[in-house]
């Protein structure tokens, strides 16, 4: 061991016997140096060889738990300590326990009496807004009371006003148009579905390219060889999709 870390060592074997003596509880090496090395920047390294040295030394004992080492100070060094001894330190433990208690609603209730509200009104009063706050939303709810009031002057004042009757006819040619935009792109996509099981490239391709199979009077024939011929670009073909517009079939 060189002489820098026997040095290291000693400090720190000074500064964890006199922490486990106060402590006197057990502690494995990780977390002796996870309490002390922020405080006294002590290597982890150290840490456990200046405990294995104290427990060498007879200052602390050492005892396996499970796959773990944990290390507590000599109890031989304690004062016995009688059965009422701790029945009091039992009690006392008690009183203080209360004491905190009486502490702490003796501190609500003082807070309690300074605002003049009880601490459940209190947690409401500190989470709502502040006056400024309050006068900054009332003038933007006017201002924005302003323009739908504008607004509703504009849309009384206007002349062509759609009468039930006229939207219950917009609505139905709606649904007649959908209807129909279903059953033709359910028609095309059959179409397109046949053609393409006896096309040879994918179906991106078969759309740009403009390529149709030729096709006999009564149509494709399942299990039938089809011949295929070339046809202008897509502009001059035609075959465009929803999606290449970004089109989606509105809820029926």
């Amino acid at each position: 061991m060189s002489k820098g870390r026997a040095e290291a060592v000693a400090g720190a074997s000074g500064i964890l016997l006199r922490y486990l003596q106060e402590q006197n509880r057990p502690y494995s090496a990780q977390d002796v140096f996870g309490n002390l090395q922020r405080e006294h920047g002590l290597g982890k390294a150290a840490v456990v060889k200046a405990l294995d040295q104290l427990a060498q030394q007879g200052k602390i004992k050492e005892k396996m738990y499970g796959k773990q080492k944990i290390y507590f100070a000599d109890q031989e060094q304690f004062d016995m300590v009688s059965d009422a001894d701790l029945q009091a330190l039992d009690a006392r433990i008690v009183a203080l326990t209360a004491k905190v208690q009486s502490l702490q609603q003796s501190c609500r209730h003082t807070e309690a009496g300074r605002t003049g509200q009880p601490p459940e009104e209190l947690k409401e009063l500190t989470s709502a807004l502040t006056t400024p706050e309050m006068q900054k939303e009332i003038q933007e709810l006017k201002k924005e009371c302003a323009g739908y009031t504008e607004r509703l002057k504009t849309i009384k004042a206007a002349t062509n006003h759609v009468t039930p009757e006229e939207k219950e006819q917009v609505y139905r040619e709606r649904q007649r148009y959908c209807k129909e935009w279903r059953k033709r792109k359910r028609m095309a996509t059959e179409l397109s579905d046949a053609i393409l099981e006896g096309y040879p490239k994918s179906k991106k391709q078969f759309f740009v390219s403009g390529v149709l199979p030729s096709l006999l009077p009564w149509g494709l024939s399942p299990g039938r060889s089809h011949s295929f011929v070339s046809l202008p670009p897509q502009e001059e073909v035609g075959i465009e999709t929803d999606e290449d517009y970004n089109l989606k079939l509105p809820d029926p």
